[in-house]
């Protein structure tokens, strides 16, 4: 099987679009994430999972606390930014949950603990405990077959 085969096959799963977020040296590093999923409600946990090449990867194992941003349907482009798609045009605004910067006017944020990770071929998977979240009216944005997509009733 080929790779691209595979990633095709994976687009075919419809997920929405997060940014991760983490503060070292007093600088927000962030990158777009769609490998999000809950674990746990009690305790409250995620799992994300990021590529070993991506720099967020050596950032999370030194915070081991991220953010997570749940994008709305109007936020593609900070997405494409973060995805290092498009160069950014606008400062981007963050908000604070827990000292932890997250994206403002996201559909949800939330702060989170890492409790561990695991290695997964050539990615980390980083479960996390959700301390603290955020929760805004809105509609979320889709990716699917590699392209942005917004729901429609």
């Amino acid at each position: 099987m080929k790779n691209h085969m595979f990633r095709e096959a994976m687009g075919k799963f419809a997920t929405g679009i997060t940014v991760v977020t983490t503060e070292h040296n007093n600088e927000i590093h962030g990158m777009t994430v769609n490998a999000l999923m809950s674990i746990s409600l009690e305790p409250k946990l995620i799992a994300i999972s990021i590529d070993e090449k991506a720099s967020l990867h050596k950032l999370l194992q030194e915070t081991n606390q991220f953010g997570v941003s749940i994008l709305q349907d109007n936020q593609k482009e900070l997405s494409m930014v973060f995805a290092k798609q498009k160069e950014m045009v606008d400062e981007v605004e963050y908000d604070y949950i827990d000292t932890i910067p997250v994206l403002k006017q996201s559909l949800v944020t939330m702060a989170c603990k890492v409790q561990s990770s695991v290695t997964a071929g050539d990615h980390m998977i980083f479960i996390a405990e959700v301390t603290s979240l955020d929760i805004n009216e809105g509609s979320p944005i889709l990716y699917y077959g590699g392209q942005y997509n917004t729901l429609s009733n």
